[in-house]
């Protein structure tokens, strides 16, 4: 069986998945490629993007790129600057979306190994620190800012191999050992800590329990107390009619409250998180897309305002689909962005003060490039940005295939982990 694990060393290990996919909807359409939607000016467009990309040839080391991401500027759609790790490692997750400050938080998977990038001058990004195992927990995978600067993340396991669940560990800014907490929980045996999101509100962290090494089904979300991490909870989630949507818990994401928490799986699932602040916590199946097997999945989600946009990478259905999530119990598809080619967009990155995802793929012909799409404020519709591409490119998107980085000669990439800069 493949996991959701399976499903991310797919991603990983072929091309980098995470898998997750939502539900149907009405009014499938293709993307213009024509001309993109009205250009934003300079002083309200995130100026760079940066992109972790995992080496394809052996030999060659995964790299932080730097693209230039002001529509407004002559070198749109440029890599200006790029920075080798000395290390092929299966570049995967950054944070989910640049934090406030200079340092951005990235792990090579396979290689259980992070790495911390000083981008205060971002055309001349530096390895700030890099570390593997936080005393007996190994390979890192997800990282999350808490309000005091400090990172809380997931380690899949504990020791070597993959036999003990691993948990939660914070860190400090610099990635200095601070507290962390086992996830083991008998009421779950196949979980591995996943991804984690924080609710500071109410003094909550939930993390998700998918193994990226594909040998576990988890079907749980774990309920944490956050001001010490102590675990309060493992909560199995409730099976719905097809059999498989509680499989592979994949990702949450808060609503704008900061309060109301959305989990979803690899399987396409939606579960709505009650009573999180209490003795029994549970969830509410509100959503699901048709899925079959992998490596069809749903990917990375993001959310903005009353919006919840998913990549749902499914054969000829692959898309990026948005929602309206005003009412959590009930959400509803307004547009459904597709492609000619093929692609199975998997991680999303909203811009931190604008409207613009930025869009790397699980494979297909999207694999080396990456996309940005348009979110209409007023309407939750998508659009491609056409005019975001490589210099001389006959197609939208930034290649990484290519033979020559301004780090020096290297052959192709596989951006996944990217996100905009902050403007200031």
């Amino acid at each position: 069986m493949v996991t959701a694990a399976r499903k991310c060393l797919h991603v990983l290990t072929l091309a980098f998945l995470l898998p997750f996919a939502l539900s149907c909807a009405p009014g499938d359409r293709e993307a213009p490629d024509a001309n993109g939607p009205p250009k934003e000016t300079a002083s309200a467009a995130s100026p760079y993007l940066f992109v972790w990309a995992g080496a394809v040839n052996d030999g060659d080391s995964d790299f932080l790129a730097v693209i230039d991401a002001d529509p407004e500027s002559a070198r749109y759609g440029e890599i200006l600057s790029s920075l080798s790790v000395g290390l092929k490692g299966g570049a995967h997750h950054t944070e989910h979306v640049m934090p406030a400050g200079d340092t951005l938080f990235a792990n090579a998977f396979q290689a259980g190994t992070t790495f911390l990038f000083d981008i205060s001058d971002p055309l001349d990004p530096k390895v700030a620190g890099s570390f593997e195992a936080m005393g007996e927990y190994t390979y890192p995978h997800t990282f999350e800012r808490l309000p005091n600067g400090d990172v809380l993340a997931t380690f899949q396991t504990m020791g070597e191999g993959n036999e003990v669940a691993g948990g939660l560990v914070e860190l400090d800014p610099s990635g200095g050992f601070v507290r962390s907490s086992a996830a083991a929980d008998p009421v779950d045996p196949e979980l591995r800590a996943y991804s984690v999101t924080p609710i500071p509100k109410l003094d909550r962290a939930v993390s998700t329990t998918s193994d990226m090494w594909e040998e576990h089904i988890s079907t749980s979300f774990q309920a944490w107390r956050l001001s010490d991490l102590a675990l309060l909870h493992t909560v199995r989630l409730p099976e719905g009619p097809l059999g498989y949507e509680h499989e592979d818990p994949a990702e949450v994401r808060l609503l704008p409250d900061s309060v109301t928490a959305i989990l979803t799986t690899f399987t396409c699932a939606m579960y709505l998180l009650h009573d999180l602040e209490t003795d029994e916590p549970w969830a509410e199946l509100v959503h699901v897309l048709p899925w079959d097997a992998y490596p069809n999945h749903c990917g990375v989600p993001a959310t903005r305002g009353r919006y919840w946009v998913q990549p749902y990478a499914r054969g000829d259905s692959s898309a990026l689909i948005s929602m309206d999530i005003s009412d959590p119990s009930n959400p509803v598809e307004l547009d459904r962005l597709t492609l000619d080619e093929s692609w199975a967009p998997h991680w999303i990155s909203m811009e931190p003060e604008g409207d613009r995802i930025v869009v790397t793929s699980a494979e297909g012909s999207t694999l080396y490039r990456v996309l940005i799409v348009h979110l209409d404020p007023e309407t939750g519709s998508l659009a491609l940005d056409s005019t975001f591409r490589s210099p001389g490119a006959e197609r939208p998107g930034v290649s990484f295939d290519r033979t020559e980085w301004p780090h020096g000669e290297a052959g192709p990439a596989r951006p996944h982990g990217t996100v905009f800069s902050r403007r200031h």
